[in-house]
């Protein structure tokens, strides 16, 4: 409990708003995209959209931060294990119905009360090039995205991901907010929106991979693959695919052996790190940064040719001349 008359840090006060409105809702709802079970001290948490890709929502991004919320209120969960179903872990965001719908980008299912920022036709109105664009109303949408991410980040516990296939975009953004990066040798990590029509809104990769590592990466959009990931020591550990689930498994299972305590005050201790860098003011910029891309001339363009075409048409003339669709880049 904080004094009497004490005012709680700006940061405190966010996520624990955050936390408050998630808590208003029913914690016990079982969830629709997202996965949640509890074995052996481990909270299993899987996206679970296989046939898109576990493409985000804003529903998915809601749930997430429940079942986040529901495993560290559980004094039966020591770790937290994220993961997707399906081929790939996360494609990003589910962006196909708005792009080619003229919407901007702007995920539109599971969307919030008539007039606000969640609001599609708010949305969509807001990214239609014919009208004046509204910035503030594109960060308070995407900011609670943001904050949902996040409540990996701030859950008291670990959370270690396990990322198998592919993950991009703003399925990263989940992956970087988690505590620990399991991957396999062969899955693909990377943000090939920086190309054009995104910014990192989480904005987390100069913190795990360095300032010249990330430029790297967003200078070119390029993705890593998972023993690439390894290497620049963005994940923990890069097994073959057939031996991803085992090794996730075994380190969780280590983790869970700790006491709760000290699980606590360790993440506590190595976060204070990356706030104490501005974590918090890089992704307000990321966040405003991403609402920009998308409304630039390139990005007005990336949109009417998603319409025209279909997005995934777009995005692969947007990839190809890179040489990388669907693999690892770097080292190409």
């Amino acid at each position: 409990m904080l004094a009497a008359g004490r005012p709680m840090p700006a940061l405190a006060r966010s996520e624990w708003g955050y936390r408050a409105a998630v808590g208003s809702r029913s914690l016990m709802a079982e969830p629709a995209t997202v996965r949640y079970e509890v074995l052996d001290r481990v909270a299993r948490i899987t996206l679970d959209r296989p046939g898109r890709g576990n493409g985000i929502t804003l529903g998915l991004v809601r749930e997430l931060a429940e079942c986040v919320e529901r495993a560290d209120l559980d004094p039966a969960v020591r770790v937290l294990l994220l993961a997707g179903s399906g081929p790939g872990f996360c494609a990003g965001y589910d962006l196909v119905e708005s792009a080619e719908g003229g919407a901007g980008g702007a995920p539109q299912q599971a969307g919030g009360p008539s007039g606000s920022p969640l609001d599609p036709l708010v949305i969509a109105a807001n990214h239609d090039p014919g009208r004046p664009w509204d910035p503030m109303v594109d960060y308070a949408m995407m900011a609670r995205n943001v904050r949902g991410f996040m409540s990996l980040l701030h859950c008291g516990k670990p959370v270690v991901c396990k990322v198998h296939g592919y993950c991009v975009a703003g399925g990263t953004d989940m992956a970087l907010c988690s505590d620990l990066l399991v991957i396999a040798a062969d899955a693909k990590i990377g943000y090939p929106p920086s190309r054009v029509w995104g910014s990192p809104t989480t904005a987390l990769w100069a913190y795990r991979v360095g300032a010249q590592r990330a430029k790297r990466l967003l200078f070119t959009g390029d993705s890593l693959s998972g023993t690439e990931a390894l290497e620049w020591g963005l994940a923990i550990e890069a097994p073959p695919q057939d031996r991803l689930d085992e090794r996730a498994e075994a380190l969780v299972a280590r983790i869970a052996r700790m006491p709760l305590n000290q699980l606590m005050m360790m993440k506590l201790l190595v976060n204070q790190a990356l706030f104490a860098q501005g974590l918090h003011a890089t992704q307000v910029l990321g966040t405003v940064f991403d609402g920009i891309a998308r409304h630039t001339a390139e990005g007005y363009a990336f949109q009417r040719r998603a319409a025209q075409a279909g997005f995934r048409e777009a995005v692969r003339e947007r990839d190809e001349p890179f040489g990388d669709l669907g693999r690892s880049t770097f080292k190409g």
